[in-house]
Order: structure tokens, then sequence, then C-alpha cells
């Protein structure tokens, strides 16, 4: 027996223009008007900013500025090295490398919104007949579940930063949500087209961050087949197999036959997938049910729910495949030994679809609940925000504000009017929003969402309006060039180094410090990135005696960072 029984009344639909706003407003405030940030952010931007300013083995080997980078694959530093090709003169290389996260954040989105109103209109989804007729149309009920869908995926916090930065898991995460849509496709017509479009993104996904989840997603596909009693489309999910292997072995054999750099990533490519793989451990096991509580909230709740509310009709394509593939993603995040955000990202999508299923099932009650947590927390969180920024301006409470200072020392308070002006009426639509919730009680589906999206939104709007320049000025790595760029000796050959992917993209970006490449040695400058409370740079040099050849430049760190600490040498 279906668990639905809705009025039409309940299906209105948000405006497209509505959805549009909503979603621009989430992407944009984030991706302009700041530096490349640390770890992913700043280091897929290198190796885009490498790519766009070298020539073709640059584009072949992922490097960053000569530290090879062979983990995951080529195919999102493509799009973001494109990108500062063609716009990078006008917005800034930084910026314009951003438009490709920008593109890839409104593929995810419109296939989510598509894939859920695909589901949402077949026949065994669609709500009970009304004894006196009044029940929604299917075409209704789908696009008003693909709204709230989209709602449930826009409030994931854990998609709110990695939809905003400049890595292959932004890229990665829109390409599963874009397989969800063409599988939703292929079960309902299995078409030759279908099957080759399939087949053409499970190659992009291995040129994006390898061929561990694509394989995965395929028998998953193949066991659906099996158990949705649909065996017949097994052999027509066969043709994607021939398509994926012609894309994803065309930079494979690009990379072995050109020899980029008299080398090749492929080895390294092919053992960074390897390590993807191993058996569930007390850490793995940890780390997900550790992270994946907030990390896909507010979308598990209602998944939970819409997967008990249909354990009647678990075969109905709509609570199957995106099950199918959020147990997939869990397999493969449990047995993943590496902790890190980017295993729990290919979740959201199937899990914001599945939760929209949920909607129409849900008391009153439990929404009510929902919606007072959003309610209490968001505008507490907001609340918060805006008074840590009155406190940043006034410096007043002074041991507030001097704490404020501690955070982030050297920075100067400054208001951007502009940026006032969005924070102030983004939080007035906030009180408009909750007053409608409140004072209408509406009786439409996306009432259980539309607060807990908005408060999301609303959060991240004020940080990057009010305390983006406080956040830029704490991770960003200019002021640590410009020292490093101060002290090089004028006439150095190159520099030799340990730091990181991120620093290193920095320090390249922000002053053109020129780093050994794949080819260079001997070089005659040397910095080291190490802990204060450690003894790591003795173990970091490649010079055995190393009191007598090398001569202290410089030493330094970022203002608030007092663990992390750079030291520039000059060989004698």
């Amino acid at each position: 027996m279906k668990p639905v029984r809705l009025p039409a009344s309940a299906t209105l639909a948000l405006p497209r223009t509505g959805l549009f706003a909503l979603a621009l407003l989430y992407i944009l405030p984030g991706l302009f008007g700041r530096d490349p940030w640390k770890n992913d952010d700043a280091g897929s931007f290198g190796i885009m900013w490498t790519m766009a300013h070298g020539g073709l083995n640059d584009w072949l080997w992922p490097h960053i500025v000569g530290m090879p980078m062979p983990e995951e694959g080529p195919l999102a530093f493509w799009f973001g090295a494109l990108c500062i090709k063609l716009f990078g003169w006008l917005l800034g290389d930084p910026m314009a490398a951003r438009l490709s996260t920008g593109i890839f954040f409104i593929l995810g989105a419109v296939s989510v919104w598509y894939t859920t109103y695909l589901l949402g209109r077949r026949t065994e989804a669609q709500p009970f007949k009304l004894a006196f007729g009044g029940q929604p149309e299917p075409r209704d009920f789908g696009r008003t579940l693909a709204d709230g869908a989209l709602l449930i995926y826009l409030g994931c916090l854990g998609l709110l930063v990695r939809s905003h930065e400049t890595s292959a898991e932004t890229l990665h995460v829109s390409l599963v949500a874009y397989a969800l849509y063409l599988c939703a496709r292929f079960f309902d017509a299995p078409t030759k087209r279908t099957t080759i479009k399939l087949g053409f993104i499970f190659g992009l996904l291995v040129l994006t961050r390898g061929w561990v989840l694509p394989v995965a997603l395929f028998i998953c596909l193949i066991f659906l087949c099996v158990y949705r009693m649909q065996r017949r489309h097994i052999f027509q999910l066969l043709i994607a197999l021939p398509v994926a292997f012609i894309v994803a072995g065309s930079w494979l054999f690009a990379i072995n036959i050109l020899h980029p750099f008299d080398s090749s990533p492929y080895q390294a490519w092919m053992l960074w997938n390897y390590r993807q793989i191993g058996f569930p451990s007390v850490a793995s096991i940890s780390y997900f049910f550790r992270y994946s509580i907030w990390f896909a909230w507010p979308a598990w709740p209602f998944a939970a729910w819409a997967v008990y509310a249909w354990r009647k009709q678990e075969r109905a394509l709509h609570i199957s495949l995106p099950v199918s593939f959020i147990l997939c993603f869990i397999v493969l995040a449990l047995i993943n030994n590496f902790s890190e955000e980017g295993i729990l990202l290919p979740i959201l999508p199937p899990l914001a679809i599945l939760a929209a299923f949920g909607l129409p099932t849900m008391k009153r009650s439990a929404i009510n609940a929902v919606d007072w947590f959003s309610v209490t927390v968001l505008t507490g969180a907001a609340t918060l925000t805006w008074l840590i920024w009155l406190i940043e301006q006034t410096g007043w409470p002074l041991k507030l504000a001097a704490k404020i200072q501690s955070w982030a020392p050297g920075y100067h308070a400054e208001i951007n009017l502009f940026t006032l002006i969005i924070a102030i009426a983004v939080s007035l639509s906030w009180f408009r929003l909750v007053y409608w919730r409140i004072s209408r009680q509406p009786s439409v589906l996306l009432r259980a969402v539309v607060l807990s999206s908005g408060g999301v939104i609303l959060c991240w709007v004020l940080l990057m309006t009010l305390w983006l320049p406080l956040i830029n000025h704490r991770v960003s790595y200019v002021s640590v060039a410009a020292q490093i760029a101060e002290n090089l000796p004028a006439s150095y050959r190159c520099i030799d180094s340990n730091v990181g992917p991120s620093q290193r993209a920095s320090f390249a970006y922000f002053r053109q410090v020129h780093f050994a490449g794949f080819s260079e040695q001997n070089c005659d400058v040397l910095l080291l990135q190490s802990k204060r409370r450690s003894s790591t740079i003795a173990n970091s040099i490649p010079d055995q005696n190393f009191s007598g050849k090398w001569v202290l430049l410089w030493e330094g760190h970022r203002a608030y960072d007092n663990d992390e600490l750079f030291s520039l040498y000059r060989k004698k």
C-alpha cells in the first residue's frame, strides 16, 4: 500500500526564477573576492594555474610548478585551466578557475532536480487517488518533489564548503548526480543513446577521481537490474563499458605514448586508486559515523524516514535507485582507510533525492520538530555571526575584541558597503521566511525543508560577506609569499623545497617564486616547512653536510600560526 495521501494544494512548486536565484545565492558567495585558501582549494588551483601557463606536458602530467600530483585525475583541472585561459585576463586567475566550480555546481543541482522529477512522475510514486478527486497530477507531484530535493541538497552541510573549492571533488559529486539522472532514464527506457551517455560519464568519473567509484557503480547497477528483475537490462548496460574505456583510456594512452617530462603519472595514479580499497577498520568506521551525521544533515533523517515509509515498495525505482547508490558509496567509504571528506561527498545527491520522497509521508509533529530545530540553531548561528562582526568593527567589549584580533593578528577591520547591504537583505529575508512558515502554517510539502535550507544559505552568505576579509587574512599565504620574495637572492636559479601543495601553489602564484621543476637539480636556494614542536628540518635536508653548505636567510610563518614554520636557506 502506498504511504502517500495528498491534495493538489500540497504540491505547489516554487517558481523557476526563484529556484535559480536561490542557487545563485548559494554558489556565488565564496567564489569571488577571496584568495586561494589552504589545503585542496589552493593546491587544486596550483595545478590549474600551472596547466594554464604551461604546455602540453603540463596538461598531461598534473603538477604544481614541478611538484607531481598524480592522484585523482586531470579532468577537473583541465576545466579550471581552460577557464583561466579564457577569463583570467578579466577576472584574475583564482576567480577564473572558480568559474569551473560554479559550472560544476549547476550541473549537480540541475541533475538532482531532474532525477527527482523523473522518479516522482512514475506511476508507483504517485499518491493515492482521493475519493472525490483533487489529488495532484503526476507532473505537479514530481516537480514539487524535485524542488524539495534541490532544497535538501543545498542545505547539506557537507556540500557547503566543498562546492566552493577548486578541487576535483566538486566535479566528482556533480558527475555522480548526472549519472543518477542517466540511470533514471535508463531504467525508464534502456536505449543505446542513454547507455552510451552513461558510459561516457563513467569515463569522465575515472578521469576525475579514479576508477574505483565508477567500477563499483557499474557493479551496483548490475545488482539493481537483478533485484528489480530486469535482467535484460544487463546486456544493454554492457554497452557502457567500451565507451568508458575509450574516454578514460584517451588520457592513459596519451601519457604512455608521449611520456611527458620523460616520465608518466600512470604508476602513481594506479597506486592511489589501489589505496582506496582495503578492509573496513575501526578508524574508517568511526570516521564515517562521526562525520556523516553532520555532513549529510538535514538529508539523512528524511531519507531514513523515506526508507521506512516506502518499505513495502522497496523495488520501486524511486526508492531502489537512490538506495543502491547510497549503499554503494557507504561501502566505498568504509573500505577506504584514508579518512577524508571527499569519500562522503558522493552520498549527498542520492541521499537528497531519497529524502525528497520522505517529505510527503512525514507527520506534522516531526516536521515541526525539524523546523524549530532549524530556526533555533541557524538563527542563533546568524546572530552570533552578526555579533562577532559588530565587536570586530567597534572594538567593544575590549576582551572579546582582543580575542577576535588574536584569531587573525594584523587584521584591520573594514566595512564594504555592498556586502553589508547584501548581508542585511538576506537577514531580513530570513526573518520574513520564518514569519511565513510560522504564521501561515502552509500545507505544501516544501515546508519541512525550506527553513533548513534557507538557514544554511543565510549563515553561508553572512560568512562570505561580513567575515570574508577576516577569514581571507587568516588562511591566505599572501604575507608569507611576500616575505619569501623579499629575502630571495637576486640571481637565484631555483628553489628546492618540501612545502605542501597549497603552500607551493600560493608562493608560486602570489610572488612567482621559481621552484625546481621535473628536471632541475642542484638548486642554490632551499625552502623548508616544519613544525616547531618537532625536529623535522634535519630529516628534510637533501644535503648530509647541512651546517657547512647552507646559510639561513629568513624564518617566518603566518601571523596566527605558531606551529607552522618556514625557513629559507641559500647555498654557500
